[in-house]
């Protein structure tokens, strides 16, 4: 499974509360929509590590996208290929999503790091790492 994909949390609550290993989120509810419950998703060979991700992502409703959420992502997109960075479209996307409804980001991508040098996101800071 691939552990760079981004999640969006915004307000107390996480399902994640009796994972050990999760225990930093615990005050914090997870917000999924269709693009990152993909990537979330692909790539996982084994059937039944994939059903049992599944299973555990089904809880949450996927935040609905708009037209805005887009146009922001496509604004971000050329903001920073401006500056010289490169994402694509589904990391500009999250970027967007996350501006646009006041979410931070949980990820250990570093890409969304550079683009916080010109975009206004905010991170999840854990000690999970």
């Amino acid at each position: 499974m691939r552990q760079r994909t981004p999640a969006l949390f915004p307000a107390p609550r996480c399902p994640f509360a009796s994972d050990p290993s999760r225990k930093a989120l615990t005050s914090f509810s997870l917000q999924l929509f269709g693009p990152v419950r993909q990537e979330l998703l692909s790539g996982i060979s084994d059937e039944q590590t994939f059903l049992n991700l599944k299973y555990k992502l089904e809880p949450f409703d996927d935040l609905p996208l708009t037209t805005y959420d887009h146009e922001t992502a496509a604004r971000f997109f050329n903001i920073c290929r401006s500056h010289g960075e490169h994402g694509s479209h589904t990391d500009f996307l999250i970027c967007a999503v996350a501006a646009n409804n006041d979410l931070l980001i949980f990820t250990t991508d570093q890409d969304f790091y550079r683009f916080a040098k010109f975009l206004p996101i905010r991170f999840f800071e854990s000690r999970i790492k």
